[in-house]
């Protein structure tokens, strides 16, 4: 279990699922709060938040809902008929649409809204989401169809393994009444292990237990790839064990963020009173739970600073560990979690763990079993009673990100099923939606793109020769993955129980955390993917030097084969551009060709590309989210830098495929556009303030106006095409341009 006010995605939005969370994809905006069973930190992620995705992957579920619709009812594009239920559809989307803009905006004073006006007027924030926006629309066709598929499979008749698998999952979370029948009971056992506990000293195998079943408690722990040698996995252990998103919510001394706090702790205290305490004593419990998070907070890293692959390589021996924790027993733990043999493991942050250790001495057993019940609770809600289920959401999906209500059980069931069944479920998902061609004409852009950035490269007039070579040389090492894996993992040994809803998730999430510690001491497997092929978003890792776009995200109207080419390049092209980009971003840049963290820049040139990466953050800071927060355009940086890079390497891809061709004006739209409104409409967005506000502090990525305006008026063709005159909104001076790639 998740710390359950993170968990998310990053072209990336991103995935705050802890501080060794994987920054994941460009996905639906919406933040994952509370899923359960879904730590994973340094497991399946990589010691440093180190996938850079197109969009902040925040959706992949949410609290079960009281509000649910019985098994066996039908998904709105899967309608049943007398002969039985037809094969689930998806709707189609052109990725330009004309509809979708306001013409009566100029497009020089703000771009975006002439995108993207009239998909904003006709799509207001649904009840049950904290923002809405293109990609948070495909996603939820996606859910759509994906429950379409899992209603066949929960009642198909002498179905194969994989299928009946996922469709006794999806039954057994559909059973709500079975489920608000238990009550608590299913968690029960994890309790019972906290309570006996006898000393501080023997937390330590109570912990790893927790973590397994996949409780954020403490700390996080996992495989990463070894930073000096990329085809290794070690040992990871970073920091975590919080209740609210990030570390600033404990530190900040605005009048918002006491507010939080003094809503963060009666909503422990509620937690506390749930599971059977009178409120005076839930009140000392949640001050208790407070005050441990708090100075586990003040200790953390900034988000800013894990931006940083260097501030989180602390590589050392198991027996340097105990000496930097003694109070923890770490022999005990990685037994218990039966991490193979290892010799050599990074901390993420070594000041975390001090005060860590430092609180095992200064907090007694009977406040770390306070500490303990609460995130078994609060990671557990989503699976238990509606008690639990709603003051789950009142507090994190309500209260800090403005959803009004909760969203239907079959939308969370189908997520719970993507997020651990995902490769299991995508076989069925791209047998139906991802044809060869498809999967080709991703991979010709792919390539069209990479050609783009090696002449990009090669033009780059402050960088030297020497470095040059070396960026191409990564830049021809990147692997490119697209739709799906070329081998399915083997599910096989989880077992799912058409009647066991809880033990399902837990069974199914200690399998991911077991495969997880499994890699240490093992070959990288470059083939895997951190996400299942229905995701909507994309992502590159720096230590595989791979990007990644499931089959998910090519679909309409993201890629849209029934149109001309000026509007995907700008859509699908730029994304591709962008991960390409997030190789060479502040970040992506510090790792070699082989994933590495090695430096291969020359002083000078690294000089170079801070100054002109800086012309980027100089202008995103000036950009307001909501009230009076700006951009924190140090968090945002390697975002910002791969849309510019990556939309202006779709524009020189585009111009090279059509070379020749008689391109013709369609839609009352030049083909340069086509070209730019393609690009604009993946971002057409509605947002919640209360989402915003959480975004400032945990989102890699700003707000989606910026996304687009603030690339434009770097991009010169852009004025060009729309006639723009000097000294309008939408164009910079031309030494004002920033350029990096």
């Amino acid at each position: 279990m998740n710390n359950p006010a993170e968990a998310v995605l990053h072209h990336g939005y991103t995935n705050s699922e802890s501080a060794l969370s994987r920054d994941l994809f460009r996905i639906a905006g919406m933040p994952l709060l509370s899923l359960p069973f879904l730590r994973r930190p340094a497991v399946s992620c990589k010691i440093f938040l180190l996938s850079f995705c197109f969009v902040a992957a925040t959706t992949v579920a949410q609290q079960p809902s009281a509000q649910t619709a019985p098994a066996g009812t039908n998904p709105g594009n899967a309608p049943n008929t007398a002969q039985g239920r037809v094969e689930p559809t998806l709707p189609y989307i052109p990725s330009l649409d004309v509809s979708a803009m306001d013409r009566s905006a100029d497009p020089c004073l703000d771009f975006y809204q002439y995108s993207c006006g009239g998909w904003k007027q006709k799509n207001p924030i649904p009840a049950d989401q904290v923002r809405w926006d293109v990609y948070s629309k495909l996603y939820e066709d996606n859910l759509n169809y994906l429950r379409g598929i899992l209603e066949q499979a929960s009642t198909a008749k002498d179905s194969d393994a994989v299928t009946q698998k996922i469709g006794d999952y999806y039954a057994a979370c559909m059973n709500e009444s079975a489920v608000e029948k238990l009550g608590t009971k299913p968690m029960q056992s994890a309790l019972d292990q906290v309570q006996a506990v006898k000393s501080v000293h023997e937390l330590a195998p109570v912990v790893a237990r927790l973590h397994l079943a996949g409780d954020s408690l403490l700390f996080d722990s996992g495989s990463q790839q070894d930073p000096d040698d990329s085809d290794a996995m070690i040992v990871g252990v970073g920091q975590g064990g919080l209740g609210l998103p990030d570390r600033d919510y404990y530190t900040k001394d605005d009048a918002k963020s006491k507010e939080i706090r003094a809503r963060y702790l009666l909503h422990v205290q509620k937690m506390f009173e749930l599971l059977g305490d009178s409120p005076a004593t839930a009140k000392k419990e949640a001050d208790t739970v407070m005050r441990i998070e708090t100075s586990l907070a003040k200790a953390s890293l900034t988000r800013v600073d894990r931006r940083d692959p260097y501030k989180v390589k602390h590589k050392m021996k198991a027996a340097e560990l105990n000496v930097l924790a003694p109070n923890f027993d770490w022999s005990v733990y990685f037994s218990t979690a039966q991490v193979p043999p290892f010799e050599i493991l990074n901390v993420e942050s070594p000041a975390f763990l001090k005060e860590l250790n430092a609180q095992l001495t200064s907090t007694s057993l009977a406040e770390w079993k306070s500490y303990l019940r609460f995130h078994v609770a609060n990671s557990r809600s989503p699976f238990l009673s509606s008690a639990f289920v709603n003051e789950n959401f009142a507090f994190y999906r309500q209260y800090l990100r403005g959803a009004k209500e909760l969203q239907p059980r079959w939308k969370r069931c189908v997520q719970y099923v993507d997020r651990q069944l995902g490769e299991a479920l995508g076989q069925a998902y791209v047998r139906k939606t991802f044809p060869p061609e498809l999967k080709a004409a991703t991979l010709d852009m792919t390539r069209e793109i990479e050609d783009a950035m090696a002449l990009r490269i090669q033009q780059l007039d402050w960088m030297s020769p020497q470095t040059k070579q070396q960026a191409l040389n990564k830049l021809h090492a990147i692997r490119n993955k697209i739709g799906y894996p070329d081998k399915w993992r083997d599910y096989s040994s989880v077992v799912i129980v058409r009647d066991d809803f809880y033990g399902n998730a837990e069974r199914a999430e200690e399998f991911e955390n077991h495969r997880e510690f499994n890699k240490v001491g093992k070959p990288v497997d470059r083939a895997e993917w951190d996400m299942s092929p229905p995701t909507v978003n994309a992502y590159f890792n720096p230590q595989m030097n791979d990007i990644n776009f499931p089959a998910g995200v090519l679909q309409p109207p993201l890629y849209d084969a029934k149109l001309d080419d000026a509007p995907n390049y700008g859509n699908t092209g730029s994304t591709i551009g962008h991960e390409l980009t997030h190789g060479f971003d502040d970040e992506g840049r510090q790792f070699d060709a082989k994933g590495n963290l090695k430096d291969w820049w020359t002083t000078q040139d690294a000089e170079q590309f801070v100054k002109h990466a800086d012309c980027v953050v100089d202008q995103y800071a000036k950009y307001v989210v909501v009230d009076d927060i700006h951009i924190n355009s140090k968090l945002t940086e390697g975002e910002d830098v791969a849309d510019l890079g990556g939309t202006i390497l779709a524009y020189i891809a585009w111009k090279d495929a059509d070379k020749g061709k008689q391109l013709t004006s369609r839609d009352g739209l030049t083909p340069d556009q086509r070209f730019f409104v393609g690009f604009a409409q993946w971002a057409c967005a509605n947002d919640r303030p209360e989402d915003l506000r959480a975004r400032a502090i945990t989102d890699p990525h700003s707000p989606a106006k910026y996304r687009i305006n603030g690339v434009v008026v770097n991009v010169p063709e852009f004025g060009a095409a729309f006639s723009c005159k000097p000294g309008q909104p939408m164009v910079k001076a031309a030494d004002k341009v920033c350029k990096v790639w």
